[in-house]
């Protein structure tokens, strides 16, 4: 089965990414479109952040993932309606973005992965890091990158 994994932050960058990653793939079997959400460090409401006193209630906490939560999956579903493609399905990740995607593309078997780069040099990409650079080295799979429309 061939499988399609196209990955988005919401971006007009990653709009186009992925759109342009669908007409040049070959139709997929499966087409899933995947986001990496934020996550909140727990210690933030623990105290334990070096700041002597919890900056964030549990209330406070729970709200803030919530509202990321919700954030991530509106990114998901517009892009999947933008899309058009029948039987599109979403898949709402956690943790840092290269790694998710990676691990995601191990774990169901990716015959393809989609996402989009923002061409920074080599020295910002050495004080940044690159979501793309660290897909496109550790992916069990042909990873297409695309860059902005108007470079």
């Amino acid at each position: 089965m061939t499988l399609t994994i196209l990955c988005t932050d919401g971006s007009e960058l990653a709009d186009h990414a992925i759109a342009t990653g669908l007409a040049v793939l070959a139709p997929a079997e499966r087409t899933i479109v995947a986001t990496v959400m934020d996550t909140v460090d727990p210690s933030v409401m623990t105290g334990v952040s070096g700041f002597g006193t919890p900056s964030v209630s549990p209330q406070e906490y729970v709200e803030s993932i919530d509202a990321r939560q919700d954030a991530a999956r509106a990114v998901l579903e517009r892009a999947a309606h933008a899309l058009g493609v029948p039987g599109i399905e979403t898949e709402l990740l956690e943790g840092e973005p290269a790694r998710a995607i990676v691990d995601l593309a191990v774990e169901l078997g990716a015959t393809a992965l989609v996402l989009g780069t923002h061409g920074r040099g080599a020295l910002k990409r050495a004080v940044l890091g690159s979501v793309s650079d660290h897909v496109v080295r550790n992916a069990p799979c042909p990873v297409l990158v695309v860059g902005r429309a108007d470079a």
